[in-house]
């Protein structure tokens, strides 16, 4: 068994023993009786003995945990620090590694540095991107709170790029309009040149450890600590040293991100893996939406890499086999700058009859070369070094082959505007999960609906980052008196640990994780009928069944990645089940969910959302379903935006 964790008068003595070196450092150092992360030591004291059985386990006490240190996940940890709360945020990672890191484009907020703009029109190119599936009080609040939300960023200091009179640069970006969509292209969306994730990441970060917030750095997160009911805070393990650590909080919020990897081939990091997603799900709580998944239109062929949205913005154009630009014929007003599901389909209907480029005419070609070099280096630099980089392509002089890649997870952990989780009593109302907050890519506000806009993520993780601080910090106070866990809480999730760390089967993650992301790509890609689905749904239940024989190699607990991959794995089946039974149950063709055997929209049975229930990733998935909030939070401010055809 590990040396144990010391407790009480030695933990002072550690304090002070180490206080200059906490001074020093803005992350942990590894010592028996020290454990130091952000500005603060992180003190804590054993838990009861019936948990200490083959893993130290150490109990902490805050007011608030935040999971995951993304984007969504900084900017409430930073709220909430801000205000008084102490804080934790607890990651699987180095928070700059974080994926919103790889955010390129931009962000959207209706400034009118470029030209006329209001927010009401962002609005209602929300609405339209969502097709109307999402939920009019969160798209209202979000995009009213857009402007002020980028000029906090701009005044913590995020380096956007600058127009001439040095207010903030704004690009066009797909699916944003002016004048409710009959006064042409928007420039609303504000960048820092194509790495506006990488600066917004580094910025809030930065001032994350300004307010004090205290980091737990490669802490993997195993499950939510429930009690009737309520979430009392998380379950994790220190990967550097297997620990066990209970946190308890008065208020939790989860922002893990999406489940890109889920699929074969995706813009995402490894390390998108839904792991938030499935704490819920195990917890007996709905996921919501799970079916709608975005293709990006361009990821490099091959490589899966990210080519912003900002390439067309920017003017680049989009180029079948034959030298055609294709999307005049799809999309005649928006062109390249039509939603990503309109065009990620236009360009999988170019290849599927036979006018795809290269010698499979198998990809589509975007084309930045008749563009100044210029403009590519001011505004597109990362573009034109990783289009080198993964496509062998010097972007001044040829085309960059690219496919439609998985890139986005419209759905997620249901939630109120507020960030508050939501669940369904037995009368179908919704209700609030006492204690738990969902934002970013993990939660389904639902700003996003069917189909997320270009931008609108980056905007999504600071507003309902930020809402959610400001929410927890209207109902609580700091230092609020929390009763004790019961001393059983989170045992099961140390059991699951040990039997994984355990497991002797004869399959390795890598070829279950192979197995799932190949029957995801063939089966729930861009294009969709039921027959291919019902056959993705029991290709999914074998390999779901699969899991059962997993082997694990490396028995340590010090860096164990060949279990933490398992663990990783487990949540990636519960998203991708739940995902391909939502989809195979929704008879219709909305947004990114694109039904050959339903083309049409169907408002009068399908405008709802799905709710997905799954304990065990070998569990059935049960379906439940709740309303589309149709009305804005004042309609004397924001007028509703009623049903109509889709069409850029």
């Amino acid at each position: 068994m590990l040396s144990r964790i010391v407790k009480g008068s030695n933990f002072l003595s550690a304090q002070s023993r180490f206080s200059q070196l906490v001074a020093s450092r803005s992350f942990h150092a590894s010592k028996q009786a020290n454990k130091v992360f952000g500005t603060q030591p992180l003190k804590g004291k054993e838990a009861p003995s019936n948990l200490r059985d083959k893993y130290d386990v150490i109990d902490h006490v805050y007011d608030a945990v935040v999971v995951g240190a993304g984007g969504a996940g900084l900017r409430a940890a930073m709220g909430l620090s801000q205000a008084g709360f102490k804080t934790a945020c607890v990651s699987k990672l180095f928070p700059t590694r974080s994926h919103t890191v790889a955010a390129q484009g931009g962000i959207n907020a209706a400034l009118g540095n470029m030209g006329k703009d209001d927010w009401r029109w962002h609005m209602y190119d929300t609405v339209k991107g969502s097709d109307w599936l999402g939920d009019q009080d969160a798209i209202h609040y979000m995009c009213r709170e857009a402007p002020k939300a980028v000029i906090e960023l701009e005044h913590m200091g995020l380096p956007f790029s600058r127009t001439e009179n040095g207010t903030i640069f704004q690009r066009p970006f797909g699916g944003q309009s002016l004048e409710y969509g009959k006064g042409g292209q928007a420039l609303r969306t504000c960048a820092a040149a194509d790495r506006t994730g990488h600066a917004m990441l580094h910025t809030m970060y930065g001032n994350s450890l300004k307010y004090d917030t205290s980091f737990l750095i490669e802490y993997f997160v195993l499950d939510l600590l429930m009690e009737d009911g309520v979430c009392r805070g998380i379950i994790a393990m220190n990967q550097e040293d297997g620990s066990i650590h209970r946190i308890l909080a008065k208020n939790t919020v989860i922002a893990t991100g999406g489940y890109g990897r889920a699929y074969f081939s995706a813009t995402s990091a490894h390390t998108c893996t839904g792991d938030g997603n499935a704490m819920v799900s195990r917890a007996g709580l709905p996921l919501q939406d799970l079916e709608f998944v975005q293709f990006h239109p361009t990821g490099i062929y091959g490589a899966g890499c990210l080519m912003t949205e900002g390439c067309r913005g920017e003017g680049g154009l989009l180029i079948n086999g034959e030298g055609e630009r294709f999307m005049e014929r799809y999309a005649p007003t928006a062109k390249e700058l039509a939603s990503r599901d309109v065009v990620s389909r236009s360009m999988t209907m170019e290849i599927r009859e036979g006018r795809g480029a290269g010698p499979l005419k198998d990809h589509i070609y975007l084309q930045l070369s008749h563009l100044p070099p210029a403009l590519l280096h001011e505004r597109l630099p990362g573009i034109s070094e990783t289009a080198y980089i993964f496509a062998g392509v010097d972007v001044t002089k040829s085309p960059i082959p690219v496919l439609p890649t998985v890139h986005y997870n419209m759905g997620g952990i249901p939630t109120r505007y507020t960030g508050e989780v939501l669940t369904v009593d037995e009368n179908g109302n919704d209700k609030v999960v006492p204690g738990l907050y969902a934002a970013g890519e993990a939660a389904s506000v639902s700003v996003h609906g069917a189909n997320r806009l270009g931008a609108n993520s980056l905007l999504d993780l600071v507003v309902f980052g930020r809402a959610a601080a400001l929410d927890i910090a209207s109902k609580h106070s700091p230092n609020e008196q929390q009763k004790e866990l019961d001393p059983s809480t989170g045992y099961q999730s140390i059991q699951d640990v040990e039997k994984m760390r355990t497991a002797n089967g004869t399959l390795r993650s890598s070829e279950i994780r192979l197995n799932m992301q190949k029957a995801m790509q063939e089966h729930a890609s861009v294009f969709r009928t039921q027959d291919v689905l019902d056959e993705g749904v029991e290709k999914m239940k074998k390999v779901s069944e699969s899991f059962a024989n997993i082997r694990i190699e490396d028995r340590s607990l010090i860096w164990n990645t060949d279990m933490l991959e398992a663990l990783e794995l487990r949540n990636l089946l519960t998203n991708a089940n739940q995902t391909i039974i939502s989809a195979a149950n929704r008879k219709e063709s909305r947004g990114a969910h694109s039904r050959e055997d339903y083309p049409e929209r169907d408002d009068v049975n399908w405008m709802k959302h799905t709710l997905s229930y799954q304990k065990d990733v070998t569990d059935s998935v049960d379906l439940k379903f709740r309303n589309v909030i149709s009305e804005t939070l004042d309609e004397a401010e924001c007028k509703t935006v009623p049903p109509a055809k889709r069409v850029y």
